[in-house]
């Protein structure tokens, strides 16, 4: 019996127009072995039983612990048995089309022979889809790296094992190698990679700091954004963690921490508890949500939606193991400019 769960996390997703192709950065799959399965070598089981893979991505996966039998990760040469359950988490086969490398200023703040982390800018799309198959991040990492994993065919999505929204700001961790991939994806399955976020919110969440719980997925009504089914009817279940950094009063400022990582899953939970980000014209926050729509007020806050004409939504940390050192490592990245400019602007108005 095969089953394939695909995954993600951080993902808060691609604005959708990357995001169409598919929330999903790689797979996970889970195999009980039949009762009369002969032993067998388990990276040889691995490559007759799964589609669109090598005998290379399977024991890339192996030796980055991916691959568990009955809960315990396993060597090359461990021999499968009948009645064994395997879980495998593969980086997901790349889509069809060509990266176009292009040259472009990237601001990386590590790199080494594994991996580079790098702070998007706000506006720019992650990887190409439809709309953008140029001027992506993609297109200036093919170029920046000529021998990105799953890239060296200039196949779509190299390196990626997450994503964020291209109006959103913030830090990306890029895999290097396959098994720099392959043991990244697994941490962010286990949730053992820290990320948080800062987000400018209309009102102030009850409490100093709060969890929002409710499975997110494509709205029925309108399939180009995604909503909250507390119920868990349809979905993938979502987690968001916040907290309460600063109050101006209409706004507030959070600092939000990612539990899983759904398509646009700050965005959704914040406008299903009632306070949408601020700026953000998908979910409602391109509007006046606290105080009187009239007069200074509203000239004020017309003149902040001109400064920040995006979601104010900054991934402002990521902490990880680095796949081959071991060694815990941890970085930040400040507040870009249109994001300091509008909390400076309430700052003053709150005076």
């Amino acid at each position: 019996m095969i089953s394939n769960k695909l995954d993600t996390e951080d993902f808060e997703g691609d604005d959708l127009d990357a995001a169409e192709l598919g929330d999903e950065l790689y797979e996970h799959h889970r195999i009980v072995v039949d009762k009369g399965q002969e032993l067998l070598r388990i990276d040889k089981f691995l490559l007759g039983r799964l589609r669109n893979t090598s005998r290379n991505k399977v024991q890339e996966a192996i030796r980055a612990l991916a691959v568990e039998v009955n809960g315990v990760p396993v060597k090359p040469n461990y021999r499968v048995k009948p009645q064994d359950t395997i879980t495998i988490t593969l980086p997901e086969p790349p889509r069809e089309g060509r990266v176009v490398p292009e040259e472009m200023p990237l601001d990386i703040r590590y790199e080494d022979s594994e991996l580079l982390i790098v702070n998007k800018p706000a506006g720019l799309v992650v990887h190409p889809a439809y709309g953008h198959w140029q001027g992506t991040l993609v297109n200036g990492l093919a170029h920046h790296l000529a021998n990105l994993p799953t890239g060296r065919n200039g196949e779509i999505r190299p390196g990626l094992v997450h994503r964020i929204d291209k109006d959103t700001s913030g830090l990306l961790v890029i895999g290097k190698t396959e098994f720099a991939m392959t043991h990244l994806s697994l941490q962010f399955f286990h949730h053992t990679i820290k990320r948080s976020y800062l987000a400018l919110v209309w009102g102030t969440p009850p409490g100093p700091a709060g969890t929002i719980k409710g499975n997110i997925g494509r709205s029925l009504r309108d399939r180009k954004v995604q909503a909250v089914y507390p119920g868990g009817e349809q979905g993938k279940p979502a987690v968001t963690h916040y907290e309460v950094l600063e109050s101006f009063g209409p706004v507030t400022l959070l600092r939000c921490v990612l539990e899983t990582g759904r398509t646009h899953q700050i965005r959704v939970h914040m406008q299903y508890l009632g306070h949408p980000l601020f700026s953000d014209a998908t979910y409602g926050g391109d509007r006046i949500r606290v105080g009187q729509n009239t007069g200074t007020y509203r000239a004020f806050v017309e003149n902040a939606f001109q400064l920040m004409p995006r979601q104010a939504l900054h991934a402002r940390s990521l902490g990880f193991v680095h796949p081959v050192s071991g060694e815990h490592i941890y970085f930040e990245a400040e507040l870009p400019k249109d994001f300091s400019a509008v909390l400076e602007k309430w700052r003053n108005w709150a005076n």
